[in-house]
């Protein structure tokens, strides 16, 4: 999983995207995997900074993790953008 962050004008939310690939699988499996991503993020809203833009991205593996280590990931990936955008 690969977390992208683009800081842009402190007074807006943070906002997010997800770029699920066909790699993944099926249409089915890329849907459910993007709405797995989206609860995980909005568990993870702490870590989200006001006015940066997040481009998540999901590797083919990442449809067949269990939701906790799917979180686990991300929280990972986002500290790691935070650290490249800053």
């Amino acid at each position: 999983m690969t977390v992208r962050a683009v800081s842009g004008p402190s007074g807006e939310p943070p906002r997010v995207a997800y770029a699920v690939g066909r790699a993944v699988g099926s249409a089915v499996a890329r849907n459910r995997l993007r709405r797995r991503l989206r609860a995980a993020v909005n568990e993870e809203r702490s870590a989200l900074v006001p006015g940066t833009a997040y481009l998540v991205g999901a590797t083919p593996g990442a449809a067949d993790l269990s939701f906790a280590r799917l979180r686990t990931e991300l929280r990972e990936a986002l500290v790691g953008a935070g650290r490249s955008s800053s």
